[in-house]
């Protein structure tokens, strides 16, 4: 029996937080993976995390557990402004390592952990998850195999959340300069996915504004300012010729959640979930072929098979996770390159930055290709 991949993972809250809601009940769905380690930045609170779900170790520096003999694989669940110290300090120790999305702070740091994970040769998986999903790659197929004939135009409307409250733990994205605004933490997921399903952006024209910039902290009833934009509105071009528009909006009430909808010169398909992230919802598909009605269509078998055990975390935001770590553990032993690494973060930071910087400028900017 092939022996485990052992992981540590930084940032780990006994309460709360991202890694305890989908990172560990996604590894533990696994037998692929075992977790060894956990760490935070207090050996208290690290104590806390490992004896809440079992774990043999706990670091209260990052340093320790990316150094340990244990840990095959470091997984880095902080905010975004911690990333690249954390991950650079992995390779270093000649570990694989797992990054939360947003990879860094935008495209020069993204770009500096790619260069130094290639230098060392390590096997890297960034946060996109939501390509791994049944129904985004029962649609990247349903594409590709011409169901809809030549790709026309596509176009995305979503929500974000209602805006006005927000609690302690997710405090931090109301500030722009932190990193994890809509654009780079939710909207980045879309864009994403557009680009696997129907390729690259070409250029992009947008609007950025904040119409609820006015917060309350839920636990204490202390008002907030709010800096990040709360509504994204984006015009573009992708690299194939197609026409594409996205609106992610907060403060909505009622209404598409999430719908993308791929329109060609045979057919339509339409791509529902739950909320504005691809990756934390369930996603369904519907289709028509010439002047037919849109109708759901069931997702094949094939694309709900998987490694027995992950049945008992579907439908939470778990399961987008651990479907990423499946096809992980297969690279990561047949030597294949199949899940998101590193490299895929770049062309949704050029995207990014691209749209930032036509909302600054009040002007259409093409977007560079990877050199």
């Amino acid at each position: 029996m092939t022996a485990p991949i052992r992981v540590g993972i930084v940032g780990v809250n006994a309460h709360r937080g991202w890694a305890a809601e989908a990172h560990i009940p996604a590894l533990r769905s696994l037998p692929a993976y075992e977790i060894t380690a956990v760490g935070t930045t207090r050996q208290e609170s690290a104590d806390a995390a490992a004896a809440a779900f079992g774990i043999k170790l706990a670091f209260g520096d990052y340093r320790d557990l990316v150094a340990s003999p244990e840990v095959d694989l470091v997984v880095v669940a902080v905010k975004v402004a911690h990333h690249r110290e954390i991950v650079d300090a992995a390779l270093k120790a000649g570990k694989a390592v797992y990054s939360e999305w947003p990879l860094g702070l935008g495209l020069d740091e993204s770009q500096a952990m790619v260069d130094l994970a290639e230098s060392t040769g390590a096997r890297t998986l960034v946060g996109l998850q939501s390509r791994s999903t049944e129904g985004v790659m029962y649609a990247r197929d349903l594409v590709a195999s011409g169901y809809i004939g030549e790709v026309l135009s596509t176009s995305v409307i979503a929500s974000a959340g209602l805006g006005g409250v927000i609690d302690q733990g997710n405090s931090y994205i109301l500030k722009r300069e932190n990193g994890a605004t809509l654009l780079r933490l939710v909207v980045a997921h879309t864009l994403d996915v557009i680009q696997h399903v129907l390729g690259g952006f070409a250029e992009v024209s947008s609007v950025l504004d904040l119409r609820r910039p006015d917060y309350v902290l839920l636990e204490t009833g202390e008002k907030l300012v709010k800096t990040a934009p709360d509504q994204v509105v984006v015009a573009a071009r992708l690299e194939t010729g197609v026409t594409a528009s996205i609106h992610f909006r907060e403060g909505h009430q009622g209404g598409e959640m999430f719908l993308w909808e791929i329109n060609g010169t045979e057919g339509t398909l339409q791509l529902r979930a739950g909320g504005g992230h691809p990756g934390m919802f369930a996603v369904s598909v519907s289709g028509a072929q010439g002047g037919d009605r849109v109708a759901p269509m069931p997702i094949p078998a094939e694309y709900a098979e998987q490694t027995p055990g992950l049945e008992a975390i579907e439908n939470t935001t778990a399961h987008s996770v651990a479907r990423m770590y499946d096809i992980f553990a297969r690279d990561f032993r047949t030597g294949t390159h199949t899940a998101p690494a590193f490299e895929q973060a770049l062309a949704t930071f050029r995207v990014i930055e691209a749209i930032e910087n036509s909302a600054a400028s009040g002007t259409r900017v093409t977007i560079p290709k990877a050199s």
